[in-house]
């Protein structure tokens, strides 16, 4: 399997060097291939349809953010091909401005997936069909998978027994609401949890 891995991870690069930066193998037997994003479909259709290829099924895309990179967004693809038995992983680097072209056109279950990432990381697809978000609310302010997203994000959604209706408030907490204890009692620690001062025997019992 490994072998025929490392086969077919040069035979990509050398058949197409305009978008294969390069490529390793993972712990987990796969492929694992760098990318430029200029030609990510391309390559993708390449991927679908050479003989020596045909990763037919696409898995899975996702991002990951990484702050301090100036492009600071991985794309990743998963793939796998039922023929071959084999899996390959697709990764590019994209900065927070930049469009990325669509893949609905090879994979039309790539929709979902890139309505995703725009919705959790707020990157742009050119050439998707229908690009809006698709699991949080209409006006939902923010990316919630950006990893300078607060915890508490920045609107609550209750509804108003008064209003009789869905309202939208900033998020205001107080600062004890903010401070956490991480103490576990389960480690040797001193630690009384509510309702442990009940157990504590009365003086009047102890004289006895």
């Amino acid at each position: 399997m490994t072998q025929a891995l490392k086969e077919l991870g040069g035979f990509i690069e050398a058949k197409r060097p305009d978008c294969v930066i390069g490529w390793s193998l993972t712990e987990v037997s796969e492929l694992s291939v760098d990318v430029a994003p200029s030609n990510i479909r391309g390559l993708v259709e390449f991927l679908k349809t050479e003989p020596t290829c045909r990763f037919s099924t696409l898995i899975d895309i996702t991002a990951v953010d990484w702050p301090q990179r100036a492009k600071r967004f991985d794309v990743v693809y998963h793939f796998l091909s039922m023929y071959q038995n084999h899996r390959i992983r697709l990764r590019m680097q994209v900065r927070e401005e930049d469009v990325i072209p669509s893949i609905t056109g090879v994979h039309p279950s790539a929709n979902w997936f890139e309505r995703e990432i725009f919705d959790m990381f707020g990157l742009l697809f050119s050439g998707h069909p229908d690009l809006r978000r698709i699991l949080t609310d209409y006006g939902f302010r923010g990316y919630p998978l950006r990893k300078d997203f607060p915890t508490t994000g920045y609107t609550e959604v209750r509804y108003d027994e008064a209003e009789k209706r869905v309202v939208y408030e900033p998020v205001s907490l107080v600062q004890e609401y903010r401070q956490f204890d991480f103490m576990s009692p389960w480690e040797g620690a001193e630690y009384v949890l509510p309702g442990d001062e009940k157990t504590e025997e009365k003086p009047e019992e102890k004289a006895k």
